[in-house]
């Protein structure tokens, strides 16, 4: 009994790592980008802490998704989109993949159309 007690505490504690663990927290020549390597990105139509990119957008710069349950830490927040989703943010601006970068460390989404940015620390 004290052992399925215990690992009911060890389990109960390591979900709210695990929530933090998907955030960004990855640094590539001067980037933020995911687990995986792949960059991120900041909207300017993006204000007060909300997405403004949905729809066709959105598919073209898939938003980094956040668990339900995933929680803010440090400069990270979790932004709440349209559709009831939720999407990491760093120092509140919400963060984007650019669907046309195909391996870690493309970065070629920066500038586009102007507005479009590499995400930075």
């Amino acid at each position: 009994m004290v052992n399925a007690i215990q690992s009911c505490l060890a389990i109960a504690l390591l979900v709210p790592a695990l929530a933090f663990a998907q955030t960004p927290t990855k640094t590539m020549d001067g980037a933020l980008t995911n687990s995986a390597g792949m960059t991120l990105y900041t909207f300017d139509k993006d204000a007060g802490g909300k997405s403004a990119c949905n729809g066709q957008c959105a598919t073209n710069w898939p938003p980094l998704m956040a668990a339900t349950d995933a929680k803010a830490a440090g400069d990270y927040s979790v932004v709440t989109r349209d559709d009831g989703s939720k999407q990491w943010a760093y120092k509140s601006k919400p963060l984007y993949l650019w669907i046309k970068d195909q391996k870690s460390g493309d970065k070629s989404g920066d500038g586009v159309g102007g507005v479009w940015h590499t995400a930075k620390p």
